[in-house]
């Protein structure tokens, strides 16, 4: 009897010794096995920005107003590796604005690839976003026009954005960053209307924090998708020379004016030189904009810029004075109101006109 209860102990002991073991070897197992989800969601990174307001102007001396919902943007970038990323902006106010993949073929940052539709290096601007730059119009007449923007009827609308293949990098340490690109010169979801490609180079030294200087260029062949008033010899279908330039210089002071729920801002002045050629029709203008915060969460905003549509012809030049207030309520939102006078050519409107604009911006 006392042999048969010293087995069943024994058989006991041998049972609760594997179960531990078993018990430990699943512990070990799940607490190697890595969390999907978690690794998932924290590859993925959302952003996203709503700019709307009203506006009153003057040309020719009819006024108008109207309120407006200039951008309601949403993008994702997942990273893949830590080489590797990818990106998806839409924009619910218009079409989808951009597409593409990074791949980092350096151990730093000196060299990267980019391809997809993406906004073009060409000039200081128009590579920017929205939200950081200081005027509701967003950018300069300049950027707007020769970057492709919208208002070149040659080139249609396409926010500055191209389809193509870029690569990008820092050297000395950072003092020295380029970008050069061949890019489909049609814009954005669209197919290429020639079997020419354009290129586009850009240049920007940093001698010291806070301060770059900046060129770039694009030579390319358009396709015209419409015609323009002051370029009458460029038909729709037509193809034309679309060459461009640019030289600027930023500095931003260090960040000031910051509290618990505004992310402090510095003062910065930025200026740059654009011209362009379309055809036969140069055109050429250039900006001086200044920003500097005040008090805790209030800008004064101030910029003088002016372009010429064609510079062989009289009356297509228009110059922009603008003062405004921008008030940042939460971190990236803001209130922005801006009073601009509009001195034009005669071609452009009549009489020299007002321009009031009020904004609000809301980002994460």
């Amino acid at each position: 009897m006392k042999r048969k209860t010293c087995k069943m102990r024994t058989l006991a002991m041998i049972m609760a010794v594997f179960s531990s073991v078993a018990a430990m070897g699943q512990s070990e197992k799940k607490n190697s096995e890595p969390d999907w989800l978690k690794d998932f969601t924290s590859r993925i990174t959302l952003n996203g920005y709503a700019q709307g307001g009203w506006s009153y102007q003057n040309p020719n001396g009819e006024p108008t107003n109207a309120y407006n919902l200039k951008r309601t943007l949403l993008w994702a970038k997942a990273r893949i590796t830590d080489r590797w990323s990818f990106m998806f902006m839409h924009d619910f106010s218009s079409v989808v604005q951009e597409f593409y993949t990074d791949y980092r073929l350096s151990k730093g940052n000196e060299l990267t690839v980019r391809l997809g539709q993406f906004k073009h290096s060409y000039s200081m601007e128009n590579p920017l976003s929205p939200t950081q730059l200081e005027l509701i119009d967003v950018y300069s007449q300049a950027v707007l026009y020769l970057a492709g923007e919208g208002p070149d009827p040659l080139n249609g609308v396409n926010y500055g954005r191209d389809m193509g293949l870029e690569i990008y990098g820092d050297l000395a340490k950072g003092l020295v960053h380029y970008e050069l690109a061949l890019m489909s010169g049609q814009g954005i979801n669209r197919r290429d209307l020639n079997n020419q490609k354009d290129f586009i180079a850009k240049l920007e030294l940093r001698p010291m924090p806070g301060f770059r200087v900046v060129a770039s260029g694009y030579l390319g062949t358009g396709c015209a998708v419409n015609t323009a008033a002051w370029n009458p010899d460029v038909k729709v279908g037509d193809n034309y020379t679309r060459n461009r330039y640019s030289v600027g210089a930023e500095y931003k002071t260090q960040t000031y004016a910051g509290s618990k729920y505004k992310e402090a801002r510095p003062a910065s002045i930025r200026a740059e030189w654009l011209g362009g050629q379309d055809g036969d029709v140069g055109s050429r203008g250039g900006y001086a904009t200044v920003c500097i915060p005040v008090v805790d969460a209030l800008d004064v905003v101030a910029s003088g810029e002016t372009f010429d549509r064609n510079t062989k012809v009289d009356g297509w030049d228009q110059t922009n004075l603008t003062l405004g207030l921008q008030y940042w309520f939460y971190k990236k939102c803001r209130l922005q109101l801006q009073y601009t006078r509009c001195l034009c050519g005669e071609n452009i409107s009549s009489k020299d006109y007002d321009w009031l604009q009020a904004q609000v911006q809301v980002a994460f």
